[in-house]
């Protein structure tokens, strides 16, 4: 196929991070560019159900922690905090929708094409986009990943009782207990944010250290920063299964050795 013949200089199957910049830089290098993605909004997992929510929740915590553990109080400011969660979660979704429209507007303005729809591959120039057919030159592949499920747990979302990073974002109320699997970065994460706001939470973690992949005196020092905040954990433990019943899911556990 001649070059002539293309639809797009550049075609970028992905709207996260790496993809909406990729195509913003592409177009101002003077390509002709569109870009595939299949949610609702650009950004990706790490704008939309990711890094930025997450610190918006984190954020907010930390205050409402600042209020209720008195940490206000000696500097002078005396207050009973009261949470609302929907409200909390209103500024979280607010936070996302702001970035992703802020990314809406940078398409435009550089001239690039939203393909909505998730993009399949007809050859190595043609991919199918919500029905329509784009042809480009060049492709570039930026889809990220999918986590990878964990035997015996089985996650369901919609009903609020074992979620995924998503759904932990998305409660609709303090738990009363939290079990963290994994004592990686988003589990932590999450885990700090519910406990700041009254869940008694518990990190169960394969190794036996937290923050995998980070420096040993680093990981140490954090998890004495996670048991003063108050997360429990068990190191070198597996979870084996999760069974539901109603509201509550067990857990069973066995030592990862």
């Amino acid at each position: 196929m001649a070059d002539h013949e293309y639809d797009y200089d550049c075609l970028v199957i992905g709207a996260g991070p790496g993809g909406y910049v990729a195509a913003i830089r592409a177009a101002q290098l003077g390509l002709k560019t569109a870009c595939a993605e299949g949610r609702e909004t650009l950004g990706g997992t790490c704008l939309n159900v990711g890094c930025i929510p997450s610190k918006a929740m984190l954020h907010a915590s930390e205050y409402f922690d600042a209020a209720a553990n008195g940490t206000m109080k000696s500097m002078g400011i005396e207050v009973t905090p009261k949470l609302n969660l929907e409200a909390m979660h209103g500024q979280r979704l607010d936070a996302v929708d702001g970035l992703t429209k802020g990314i809406e507007f940078l398409f435009k303005k550089n001239k690039v094409d939203w393909k909505k729809g998730y993009a399949t591959f007809q050859d190595a120039h043609t991919v199918k986009v919500g029905g329509e057919t784009v042809t480009a030159k060049d492709i570039v592949i930026a889809t990220g990943s999918s986590v990878t499920p964990l035997p015996g747990v089985e996650v369901d979302n919609a009903k609020g009782v074992v979620v995924d990073s998503t759904g932990a974002l998305e409660l609709a109320k303090v738990p009363k207990k939290m079990v963290v699997i994994g004592g990686g970065v988003i589990g932590l994460e999450l885990g700090s944010v519910w406990r700041r706001l009254g869940a008694e939470v518990i990190c169960v973690e394969f190794l036996d250290e937290i923050l995998p992949g980070m420096d040993g005196d680093v990981r140490k020092e954090a998890r004495k920063i996670f048991k003063k905040q108050g997360i429990e954990f068990k190191l070198s433990t597996k979870v084996t299964g999760v069974t539901v019943k109603g509201k509550k899911a067990t857990l069973t556990l066995e030592p990862a050795a």
